[in-house]
């Protein structure tokens, strides 16, 4: 076991390869903890810093990150009361000693070419961050995984986005990246921080607000402003396991709808500021207030909880109208068609593709 409150120096191999730090926050997850960790010490590229940290566990998935620990003097353990994910990632970042950084959740798989693919793309390309393709999967299909992120596979193309935020803001509906080709493709990319690797310089000074579910839509505006340019790699490098019981799935309850407004608005906000029409966080703010809406409407008019959640409500509501008032009316227009295509295609998800998992 490693317990380490900060990093020292940026690192580099003997070889005088390039040290990729791999932050892991981990809680309670001691079910698939195992395969995750085993992804990332079976990876091609070995110049690796796995930091997982624990975020005050207490299923046996501690235990679990100091077995890794002294086993592989690569991983590093950090734990820590319990704070929620963004503490986590933050400790993480601060324990970073590579030149390059990429996150891993702590019940996902890495294809074992993951780090050398990434790594190779945003070597050559320059670029400020390296994101690869991603699969979703289910739990019954773990064993399979497995199997497949040993395979070997070649490259995929390499495209350059110069324009990351613009893209991360208006290339979020399938449909039109279906229609608009492999290009299009190219240019999505959501604020998730798996299947990615940074270069360390522009986390500098940036860190996750602790105590939000929504810390990565938060972090999507100031992270992808300070890219000159990303790189896209078409190759699928990450597995996304749809577990029911996660955050994303289970939890979710009023505070959980009004965390997502509030970090909507933020970047919607910040898109403003840098002249950049906010379609995604346009979709994100009118959707979580409808889910807000929806979720007092099936609240007892004369309980408690109704008036703290209508309370919520109203404020989001105030906000919202606010927001969009800052938008000119032919591209609220547009925001509002993408955002109607949008719901449409995630509720075809819900019927045919999430029921599967």
């Amino acid at each position: 076991m490693k317990n380490i409150a900060s990093h020292t120096h940026i690192g580099r191999s003997n070889a005088g390869s390039p040290v990729v730090s791999i932050i892991v926050p981990v809680y309670n997850s001691k079910r698939y903890l195992r395969f995750c960790v085993d992804s990332l010490i079976g990876q091609s590229y070995r110049e690796l810093q796995i930091i997982l940290v624990d975020d005050g566990s207490t299923d046996g998935s501690e235990a679990i990150c100091d077995e890794y620990a002294e086993q592989d003097n690569r991983v590093v353990v950090i734990h820590q009361s319990n704070a929620g994910i963004a503490a986590a990632q933050n400790a993480g970042l601060d324990a970073c000693n590579g030149e390059f950084i990429a996150f891993c959740d702590n019940d996902d798989l890495m294809h074992r070419q993951n780090i050398e693919h990434l790594l190779d793309a945003i070597q050559r390309s320059k670029a400020d961050m390296a994101k690869g393709r991603w699969k979703q999967i289910g739990v019954s299909q773990i064993p399979a995984t497995m199997e497949e992120s040993q395979q070997h596979i070649a490259q995929g193309a390499c495209t350059l986005i110069e324009d990351p935020l613009v893209a991360y803001e208006s290339v979020f509906c399938k449909t039109l990246r279906v229609l608009g080709g492999k290009g299009t493709e190219a240019r999505y990319f959501n604020e998730a921080n798996w299947c990615r690797l940074y270069r360390r310089a522009v986390w500098q000074g940036l860190r996750f607000t602790p105590g939000h579910y929504a810390q990565d839509i938060r972090m999507a505006g100031p992270l992808y402003s300070r890219m000159r340019s990303v790189v896209d790699v078409d190759s699928v490098l990450y597995f996304w396991l749809q577990e029911p019981d996660s955050v994303t799935h289970s939890k979710r309850n009023m505070e959980f709808w009004h965390d997502n407004v509030v970090a909507a608005a933020a970047n919607f906000e910040f898109c403003l500021g840098m002249k950049i029409t906010p379609y995604r966080n346009y979709f994100g703010l009118t959707s979580s207030v409808r889910d807000e809406v929806r979720k007092v409407r099936r609240v007892s008019a004369k309980s408690e909880a109704f008036e703290r959640q209508s309370s919520l409500l109203n404020s989001d509501l105030l906000l919202q109208r606010s927001l969009l008032a800052r938008i000119p009316a032919h591209k609220k227009c547009l925001c509002w068609g993408m955002s109607v295509l949008r719901r449409a295609e995630n509720i075809l998800y819900d019927l045919v593709v999430h029921s599967k998992h």
